[in-house]
């Protein structure tokens, strides 16, 4: 019976770290899509960074909620205000990144591509083990 409630953990685990990736998937592409825009608009690449993550931020609340995390009765005022402080901490990776790397030449959209990874992974332990940890 332990051995069983142990596959049926790691199961969930593995679909929510699933639907975690197509949740960051969908945000992903809004972020682009509006930090693309910005760019192409005139935006500093580091504003340009700011407009595209608050955005995707939205995006990846709704489906957080809704479909990654089990929030039954909904999603509570600390979880709310856990997910935005790690959305900073992912925020402020992401601009340094993007500054960082646009200073030294390369360009805003490649820069932008080498902090996703950075800040998915950092942003993802945070919410899983902190944020989320008891839902």
């Amino acid at each position: 019976m332990d051995s069983g409630v142990r596959i049926l953990t790691a199961l969930a685990a593995r679909f929510m770290v699933a639907r975690y990736l197509l949740a960051s998937a969908s945000a992903l592409m809004t972020d682009m899509i509006v930090f693309l825009a910005l760019s192409h608009g005139g935006a500093s690449p580091m504003m340009a960074a700011l407009g595209g993550y608050a955005a995707g931020l939205i995006v990846h609340w709704v489906i957080s909620i809704r479909f990654v995390f089990d929030t039954r009765g909904g999603a509570t005022h600390g979880q709310l205000m856990g997910f935005v402080a790690t959305a900073l901490l992912g925020l402020g990776m992401t601009m340094g990144i993007v500054g960082s790397l646009s200073a030294i030449g390369l360009p805003p959209a490649v820069a932008k591509l080498f902090s996703v990874p950075v800040s998915f992974f950092t942003v993802y332990a945070a919410r899983k083990y902190g944020v989320f940890a008891r839902a």
